[in-house]
């Protein structure tokens, strides 16, 4: 994770390309598409390459990565065809993600070497050899006294890493799929990365932490705008993780105007879907997993009221409850523990349930849901989703969009900030953030109910943490997973460091008058947006 936060040419060609296809479609009329040609040669200008060997090769990958910007598949580098073949797809209003959603650009790929165990210059050919002498298969000998590992013998089990006096040896690994928690990045034939897409659950972190750009997802900016242009109503739902993500002149005060500049009827914070969240599912734990009915507000168990001599009703109790906001760490859940399925909060997600506020009290109109994450992305696609959010954008996508319009943050005019979410609701960007809410709540509800919570952040230790809990380690617990190491704050399509922004929201939750989910103006709409059943995660 050592690039996240860096301003890399990387993140340049990212934000050029948004801002291409963001201007595209802000001009787009008439079904004329013929300005994607000329777009690589706007993004790579000139006759000298600056980031690769060939500036034909640099183009050839910009216009890949414009083509997935604006929704469409990648192709084969064995196609020969306009870059603008097929993009009439892009136009249609109800374009949705179509999977995969996470890609690799094959040609862009550096093969880089994968689990290797690697002599650097820093050997100094020492006398004692003790990487010789620990290697479990002889595989190191010594060249011209130099240390030479021999790479069909070796296991890699890093004792001569271990051993080496100078740090000399380093084990190398493929900085994807060393990001990858779900072990879905292997190589083709060529020795180009693969994603395994039955594995993946599109967390986004193998493109955050491509150091060569590799890896890109689809985007919905094109769509997004034709709805902006259309004579239909388009809100924008902002997640809490936007704290500070566009610099100190884009305040808080000034996000309803920056966002109404780009064509946003209005904008609403996700943090109130947070904070109905918060609340299904503190009232689920209290009845799934300690066994208290709807109606006990004593914050007793149901074995304490049946010590105290007290009928209770019997209910099937879960062993544990894992929050559901974060939809790469159920996905995983899911697919790794299946059995466990039932364990995940049934409470809809802080998007969908914003969402769904949005379009009840303003019939026919769209959402687009402006965040860091990329699995959203394949969330709002799921056929159950897609009537409650249209859209989904990244704040990098979002930059584009502004870059586009040439909104100048600085001349903007500062609005009153919005009131209604709590300060837990707009805490969830933080890891942590959404269990510490519902424990916040659960004290409310139940003063002297015992609530004990575990955490993991990354899929890797959101796996361990899981198989724990199967082996009966978290019995009565409430566990909180976070796909991105730091939380939402750390989603693929962030723009500032992690510590920077979770300091951000740290800043915006001080200066929330509501503290808690309970306070939220808009607790009273768990009840009135449908029957609670139907609040529940729908099944595809």
């Amino acid at each position: 994770m050592a690039m996240r936060g860096i301003y890399t040419s990387v993140n340049d060609i990212r934000k050029r390309v948004f801002a291409e296809v963001a201007r595209l479609s802000y001009d787009y009329k008439d079904g004329d598409l013929s300005q994607m040609e000329l777009i690589p040669y706007r993004v790579i200008p000139g006759e000298v390459s600056t980031y690769r060997e060939s500036v034909f090769l640099e183009r050839a990958i910009v216009k890949e990565r414009m083509r997935l910007a604006m929704g469409l598949n990648l192709r084969s580098v064995s196609e020969h065809a306009p870059v603008s073949m097929g993009a009439e797809e892009c136009v249609k209003p109800e374009k949705y993600y179509q999977p995969p959603l996470i890609n690799i650009i094959k040609f862009a790929c550096h093969k880089c070497p994968d689990n290797e165990m690697k002599v650097t210059d820093a050997c100094q050919g020492c006398l004692a050899h003790p990487c010789r002498e620990v290697c479990p298969k002889n595989a190191i000998s010594f060249v011209n006294g130099r240390s030479v590992i021999d790479q069909d013998k070796c296991i890699k089990c890093g004792k001569c890493m271990t051993v080496c006096p100078y740090g000399a040896i380093l084990k190398m690994e493929r900085p994807c799929a060393k990001a990858c928690g779900m072990k879905a990045i292997g190589s083709d034939e060529y020795g180009r990365a693969d994603i395994d897409q039955e594995k993946c659950v599109s967390c986004g972190m193998c493109l955050a932490n491509c150091p060569f750009g590799a890896i890109a997802d689809k985007a919905q900016i094109f769509q997004t705008i034709q709805a902006i242009k259309s004579d239909t109503p388009v809100y924008a739902a902002i997640a809490p993780a936007i704290a500070g993500q566009f610099g100190p002149e884009l305040t808080p005060g000034k996000m309803r105007s920056a966002l109404q500049a780009l064509g946003f009827t209005d904008v609403v914070e996700v943090a109130i879907g947070a904070d109905l969240c918060t609340i299904e599912e503190a009232k689920d734990f209290a009845e799934e997993v300690m066994g208290i009915s709807p109606e006990d507000g004593t914050g007793q168990s149901e074995s304490a009221d049946a010590s105290a001599g007290i009928q209770t009703e019997t209910r099937k109790k879960l062993p544990f409850m894992a929050t559901s906001c974060c939809p790469a760490w159920s996905m995983m859940a899911k697919k790794l523990f299946p059995k466990y399925a039932d364990c995940i909060s049934m409470a809809l997600t802080p998007m969908v349930l914003t969402g769904r506020l949005i379009k009840k009290q303003h019939p026919g109109c769209k959402v687009a849901f402006i965040g860091p994450c990329a699995a959203k992305k394949l969330e709002a696609g799921r056929r159950t989703i897609r009537s409650d959010v249209d859209f989904v954008l990244t704040f990098e996508e979002l930059m584009g969009m502004f870059e586009a319009k040439d909104v100048d943050f600085s001349t903007l005019e500062e609005q009153e900030l919005p009131q209604e979410a709590s300060a837990d609701g707009r805490g969830f960007a933080v890891s942590g953030g959404v269990a510490g809410a519902v424990v916040n709540c659960l004290n409310e509800l139940y003063p002297d109910l015992d609530v004990k919570t575990a955490s993991a952040e990354g899929l890797d230790e959101c796996r361990k943490l899981l198989s724990l809990a199967k082996a009966g380690k978290y019995n009565g617990y409430l566990l909180e997973g976070m796909a991105c190491p730091g939380g939402c704050v750390a989603g693929a399509g962030t723009r500032q460091p992690i510590a920077k922004s979770a300091a951000s929201v740290g800043q915006i939750k001080k200066i929330t008058k509501a503290k808690v989910a309970l306070q939220s103006e808009y607790k009273g709409m768990l009840e009135d947006l449908e029957e609670r059943k139907i609040l529940a995660v729908p099944q595809d």
